[in-house]
């Protein structure tokens, strides 16, 4: 937690010149080596790490751990890209939207991965995220702002597929 607060305090206090991107964020935590991978994996670093604004809905490494045994690996293999890129960019939105934005109840959220939905919902000042498992990830650290978007660090891969119930 310390180190996630410190990168948060070196982007928000940056210039925006030396501000640091969502990748830099992400690789000063330290707790987001199984994303980091996959980023590599799928060839997405430049992305994060460029212009843009984006919303990253971040993974820790928890939270790759919980998945069945042998996902992470079977994802990361060369001949599973397209899907390993699916899963990842399911996880970002190309806009920046602070929990501020969020209104209260639940709203559908288009990520850059366009034929998928998430269903976003913000009650009793937390925000918690359904994928198309219907299950929730919790956001645990919000609006990690960066130069070139925010993090929301959620508690669970969000997997894509059928659109999640939103109530």
């Amino acid at each position: 937690m310390k180190t996630l607060l410190a990168a948060a305090a070196i982007a928000v206090t940056g210039t925006a010149a030396s501000a640091a991107s969502i990748a830099e964020i992400a690789t000063q935590d330290g707790r987001f080596g199984t994303l980091l991978a996959a980023v590599e994996a799928a060839g997405l670093t430049d992305t994060l790490a460029g212009p843009g604004q984006f919303t990253v809905f971040a993974p820790l490494d928890d939270a790759f751990a919980a998945l069945p045994a042998g996902t992470v690996e079977t994802l990361l293999q060369p001949e599973n890209k397209d899907q390993l890129t699916d899963v990842l960019l399911y996880h970002v939105d190309d806009r920046v939207l602070t929990s501020g934005q969020i209104p209260a109840g639940s709203i559908y959220v288009k990520p850059i991965l366009t034929s998928a939905r998430l269903c976003v919902t913000k009650s009793g000042g937390g925000v918690s995220i359904a994928d198309s498992t219907d299950q929730m990830a919790n956001v645990v650290v919000a609006d990690i702002q960066a130069d070139n978007g925010v993090i929301h660090v959620v508690d669970k891969v969000l997997l894509p597929g059928a659109r999640p119930a939103c109530h």
